[in-house]
C-alpha cells in the first residue's frame, strides 16, 4: 500500500513538473530575440507599457523591481526609444494605486507628465496586455518590466494579436530573486490556462487615446 502510494506520488511530480517545464520553454522559445538589454539596439515604439508592481516590500523596504523598471523606463524614453508612457497596474484600493506611484517617479525622474497615461485596471499582466489593445488601441508597443516577466507579457500579446517587443529591467540575485523565479513557472501555467479559456480582462470601459 504504502509502496502503491510512493509510486502515485511520484507520478504526480513527475507530471507536475513536466508540465512546468514545457510551459516555461514554449514560452521562452516563442519570445526569443523579442526583448532587449542594449537601449541602443532596441527598436523605436510610440508607446511603453510599464508592469505594476508594488514599490515596498512586505517589511518596508524599497522593491527593487519596481526601482528597476521605473529607471529602465525613464532611460528608454530619454533615449527617445518611446514617445509616451502607459503605466498599468492595481488600483484595487485607495490605499493602494500602483499607477499613481508610478506616475509620481517617473515625474520625478523628469518624464512630462503629459507624456504618461494611466491604466488603473492592470491587476495583472493579462489585464495590462488585453487592456493596451482593448482600451488604449495598441497593436504595437514596447512592454518594460524584467526579462522573465516581458517574455510572458510578449508570448500573451502574440496570441493576442499584438505586435510587442520588451525593454528588460534589472534583475535581482539572491533568494528574493530565487522565489520570484520558481512563481514565474507557475505564472507560465497559468497563461496557457488563460489563453485556452480565453479569459478577459476584470474590467474595459472606454477608450482613450495615446497622443
Amino acid at each position: 500500500m504504502k509502496k502503491s502510494i510512493a509510486y502515485t506520488v511520484l507520478i504526480l511530480l513527475t507530471g507536475i513538473s513536466l508540465v512546468l517545464t514545457i510551459c516555461h520553454y514554449l514560452v521562452e522559445i516563442s519570445t526569443e530575440d523579442k526583448t532587449y538589454w542594449n537601449i541602443h539596439e532596441i527598436p523605436n515604439n510610440n508607446v511603453g507599457l510599464v508592469l505594476g508592481t508594488s514599490h515596498k516590500l512586505i517589511g518596508g523596504k524599497s522593491n527593487p523591481y519596481y526601482t528597476n523598471r521605473i529607471q529602465a523606463t525613464i532611460n528608454l524614453f530619454k533615449a527617445g526609444k518611446i514617445d509616451f508612457i502607459l503605466v498599468s497596474g492595481d488600483n484595487s484600493s485607495r490605499y493602494y494605486n500602483e499607477p499613481k506611484v508610478f506616475r509620481r517617479d517617473l515625474i520625478k525622474g523628469g518624464i512630462p507628465a503629459n507624456k504618461i497615461f494611466m491604466d488603473y485596471a492592470g491587476f495583472r499582466t493579462l489585464d495590462s496586455i488585453v487592456r493596451a489593445q482593448a482600451v488604449f488601441g495598441l497593436d504595437q508597443l514596447t512592454v518594460i518590466s524584467q526579462e522573465f516577466h516581458n517574455e510572458r507579457a510578449i508570448y500573451l500579446a502574440k496570441k493576442k494579436g499584438i505586435d510587442v517587443i520588451g525593454f528588460n529591467a534589472r534583475d535581482i540575485d539572491g533568494k528574493s530573486g530565487q522565489k520570484v523565479r520558481i512563481r514565474e513557472y507557475f505564472a507560465r501555467v497559468k497563461l496557457f490556462v488563460d489563453l485556452a479559456l480565453n479569459t478577459q480582462p476584470k474590467f474595459f470601459g472606454e477608450k482613450v487615446d495615446i497622443k
